[in-house]
């Protein structure tokens, strides 16, 4: 199993941690990594390995089985199970899906709709609604969305069990990804405070710590992708 660094310290950017074993195609399964696994529509990280033989790049991460995380090297390049290595994190790219991933859960507020799909990348992202027809004032959802920001509201996580989760699927946004359930636990993701509480919603993807530190968003056009799915696209500033 890999220690998941990322999920519980999402700004560290560098750790040291060793070569577990090798995937069938050579991707090195690590014992802790600051490198977040591609799922839940959030590319997996980038960055470089410090080891034996100098520095490596890392062009992306992934999750190998249910419990474990996998760095692919360029092609050609390798380490065996064993060596010791330290992990730096692309930190630019990695806090440009932050702010993207927060913004869009945002989004799910200013738009109260059930999500179809979604994606995160470095520059913007963009959620699929169950939206029969566009919305009307496209403006004014933006000055909601950025209104939402600007209140500089932390965001925090939180863990419940899967009996809980079960008890509570309203929760749930997306109707085309179930919570990563059957580990016994399934992690929350907070926004604004208990008692003013913004969004609530079942993610295991990295956040920043404060709406705030999204900046000023813009809302991309609105595409039609099926008889009653609307694609709406965020572009951070």
């Amino acid at each position: 199993m890999t220690d998941p660094l990322f999920r519980s310290d999402p700004y560290a950017r560098s750790c040291r941690t060793t070569v577990t074993r090798l995937a069938e195609d050579g991707a090195l399964v690590v014992g802790a990594s600051v490198f977040y696994p591609a799922g839940g529509g959030q590319p997996g990280d980038t960055g470089w390995i410090d080891g034996p033989s100098g520095r490596l790049a890392v062009i992306d991460t992934r999750k190998e089985g249910a419990t474990e995380v996998a760095l692919v090297l360029e092609p050609g390049a390798s380490l065996p199970a064993g060596a010791g290595i330290e992990m730096h994190l692309d930190w630019d790219r990695r806090h440009r899906h932050m702010r993207v991933h927060t913004a869009l859960h945002l989004l799910s507020v200013v738009i109260p709709l059930p999500v179809t799909g979604g994606a995160i990348g470095a520059d913007k992202g963009r959620l699929d609604f169950d939206m029969p027809e566009a919305p009307g004032d496209k403006e004014s959802l933006e000055a909601a969305l950025n209104a939402l920001i600007a209140r500089d509201l932390a965001v925090t996580t939180e863990w419940i069990t899967d009996d809980e989760m079960a008890a509570n699927m309203d929760l749930v946004k997306t109707m085309s990804v179930t919570p990563p359930m059957g580990q016994g636990r399934v992690r929350l993701v907070r926004i604004g405070t208990l008692d003013e509480q913004v969004d609530l919603q079942p993610c295991g993807g990295t956040h920043v710590a404060s709406t705030a530190e999204i900046g000023r968003v813009t809302l991309g056009k609105v595409e039609k992708k099926g008889k009653q799915n609307r694609r709406v696209s965020l572009h951070l500033a």
